[in-house]
């Protein structure tokens, strides 16, 4: 950002037209991830012509897609997957909240970010509450299935100095309580296939959890449903398995199209 002297110290110079550019992206969040040029313009108290303008832009910059004079913002998981039906259509947010719907359970995207378990997003379903966070979650990945599927992911190495920041402990009956268990735990697991956890982060909860290609990015998407309706995880997990897949796929296909190889 270009700076004007000024007086005693240093005044940023503001630039309109990113100001108003930043004011569309806000309404489009507000929104829920999606408007008209008409609808943005008027919620932004812009002039119709100039909003087209700027959302063409962003829409070149990549930030915005253009989908039949609807305008949506582009996530990070959107930008990778691509266009694809089953991607994301409305970011990671609308994402997680359809497939809660679909599954009929609660949702979660994860990813692991300098060395630390991140919550990107967790479904708003009234029906399918997500699981109460009663130990820090970034600290107990040993004992969820989201966790789990990150640090099934991640290099011998990576994983071993998580493990040393995060002892692994009991948190419930359930929970594997020895690290040497945990990580023979671990050994034994397909890296691509779904984790299932039955109480061992929270009693009366069980979860399922694979892995999501999004870039460079160690991800997974996980869902929890109650214990007494443990039953249904395995067909649950297996459905949440085809949906990451479908992602990846998506994915694929974007890079390819733009001449790289996949």
């Amino acid at each position: 950002m270009p700076y004007r002297e000024g007086g005693s110290g240093t005044a940023p110079t503001l630039i309109q037209s990113v100001r108003r550019a930043v004011r569309l992206l806000d309404e489009l969040e507000r929104r829920g991830g999606a408007g008209s040029a008409k609808q943005l313009a008027r919620e932004a108290l812009l002039p119709l012509p100039t909003a087209y303008h700027l959302l063409r832009t962003l829409v070149h910059e990549g930030l915005v897609r253009n989908d039949s004079g609807v305008y949506a913002l582009v996530s990070p998981l959107r930008r990778e997957a691509g266009t694809a039906a089953h991607s994301p259509a409305l970011g990671i947010q609308a994402w997680v909240d359809s497939l809660s719907r679909d599954l009929d359970a609660a949702v979660y995207f994860v990813q692991y970010r300098d060395g630390e378990v991140e919550i990107g997003a967790v479904s708003d379903n009234p029906a399918r509450p997500p699981v109460q966070e009663w130990a820090d979650f970034r600290a107990t990945a040993h004992a969820h299935a989201a966790g789990q599927s990150l640090l099934l992911q991640l290099e011998p190495e990576q994983r071993s100095e998580h493990l040393g920041r995060h002892p692994v402990t009991e948190l419930t009956p359930h929970t594997v309580g020895a690290r040497c268990a945990f990580e023979r735990r671990l050994a034994a697991l397909p890296r691509r296939l779904p984790v299932l956890e039955h109480q061992e982060y929270a009693l009366g909860t069980a979860c399922a959890a694979v892995p999501i290609t999004v870039g460079a990015e160690t991800a997974a998407v996980a869902l929890s449903i109650p214990a007494a309706q443990g039953a249904r995880l395995r067909g649950l997990a297996d459905r949440l398995q085809e949906r990451a897949e479908q992602v990846l796929i998506s994915q694929t296909f974007a890079v390819a199209a733009h001449g790289h190889e996949p």
